[in-house]
């Protein structure tokens, strides 16, 4: 990625760029990841929660749910115990599977492979040389025996993907969680994870290798994942939108729970190593 950047600049400079990137990286990385918080910190409650209302609405009309399930609570008000289930283990949800058709699979598998080389950006930059490691290797065998990713044969080989992306790039330096937010169509977020979600957007190599608008549809198969995980685990979020008391707290308490878990997962595997990894609000 930093070779793309600097590629039209003269030899000597971009050592010198190159040099001066990796000394920016090494240094914030040196400032230690930001502490976890442990309380909700949600002062634009009402507008995210217009938010919420849009994107069940628009949930609802791409099928998702049922028009007689509504939420019981006014939107003035939230879900007790919040703050105290933030500090407890992460909830770990059903996946309830739907019907993805073997085509879907393949396009998912697909995109996540085509998705893999921002990853192993994001662990280099977090300095998690292993992490890119692992996930190179997977690159390489899925994208030739698993016939350029429509299989996931390292997955199938004991190597799983080690799921990263810029969100967790600025908590590794150390930048703070900030203010809960929830996004048209996106959904739960933080002032982070937003950040970090349009830098992954921007730095994708993907923009980069192909030209347009065959970078475009490289782009698209990487979302191809977000339309089968909403399939097939269909029955548990439906569960948290359509059937909670209060959706908006509900998905709100998932998704801080276990974002900061994954936050965290160093330090708990330094002092924990009975947790398993964890489904995901909206996958594996």
């Amino acid at each position: 990625m930093i070779d793309v950047l600097t590629n039209r600049l003269p030899r000597g400079e971009k050592l010198v760029s190159l040099s001066g990137a990796l000394a920016l990286t090494l240094g914030l990385v040196s400032c230690g990841p930001a502490n976890i918080p442990s309380d909700i910190n949600d002062p634009n409650e009402i507008a995210n929660r217009r938010t919420h209302e849009f994107n069940k609405s628009l949930d609802r009309a791409l099928g998702g749910g049922s028009d007689s399930q509504t939420s019981a609570m006014d939107d003035s008000e939230a879900l007790d115990g919040d703050e105290d289930a933030l500090s407890a283990a992460p909830v770990e949800l059903d996946a309830a599977a739907g019907e993805v058709s073997p085509l879907l699979i393949a396009v998912a598998n697909f995109g996540t492979n085509l998705d893999t080389p921002r990853k192993i950006v994001n662990s280099l930059l977090q300095v998690r040389p292993g992490d890119a490691a692992h996930n190179t290797l997977r690159f390489g065998i899925n994208s030739t025996i698993g016939v350029f990713g429509i299989m996931d044969v390292a997955r199938a080989a004991g190597l799983p993907e080690v799921d990263t992306d810029f969100g967790e790039t600025l908590h590794v330096w150390g930048v703070p969680e900030g203010h809960y937010q929830e996004l048209p169509i996106v959904g739960p977020s933080t002032q982070r994870d937003t950040a970090g979600r349009t830098v992954d957007f921007v730095m994708n190599p993907l923009w980069y290798v192909f030209p347009w608008p065959q970078n475009l549809v490289a782009n698209g198969f990487t979302w191809a994942e977000e339309a089968t995980d909403r399939i097939r685990y269909g029955e548990t979020v439906n569960s948290i939108l359509y059937e909670s008391e209060d959706s908006y707290a509900q998905s709100r308490l998932i998704y801080l729970q276990n974002r900061r878990f994954e936050m965290s997962r160093g330090d708990l595997a330094e002092n924990d190593e009975s947790l398993d990894l964890f489904e995901e609000f909206y996958g594996d």
